[in-house]
């Protein structure tokens, strides 16, 4: 019975990161016209990296007490040296609220955060 455990846990050591990071889910709730708005994104599955580019495919998930919405899709990150960034724009009319939320979204260590916020029209910044 030890030696599967052993064996268990060196093939869950053997998996590679990409593998490891499905499931990562991160939450986090954003302050839009005084309006709380929840965003999570969820990996969903492994990366896929070709040159610069890394094909991830993740659930996002948005709610305010004006509504909820989500979707899947795979969202292609530009890297360099360091994390991962993409631009994302999310309509905000599903949640009750007028108005775009442009994203700067990060990928590092297995999960998707939100790095920057601008809501338009007016260019304010949330984060």
């Amino acid at each position: 019975m030890k030696t599967l455990h052993l064996v268990a846990a060196a093939l869950a050591l053997a998996l590679p990161l990409s593998a490891r990071a499905e499931g990562t889910c991160s939450h986090e709730t954003l302050s839009v016209r005084d309006t709380p708005v929840t965003i999570g994104y969820c990996v969903t599955g492994p990366a896929a990296v070709s040159g610069s580019e890394v094909a991830l495919p993740v659930s996002a998930s948005y709610s305010a007490p004006g509504g909820s919405f989500s979707k899947a899709s795979t969202l292609r990150f530009i890297s360099g040296e360091g994390p991962a960034r993409i631009l994302q724009s999310v309509d905000l009319d599903p949640l009750g609220i007028t108005g775009t939320l442009h994203l700067t979204l990060l990928y590092s260590a297995g999960a998707v955060r939100i790095e920057n916020a601008l809501l338009t029209p007016g260019a304010i910044t949330i984060k």
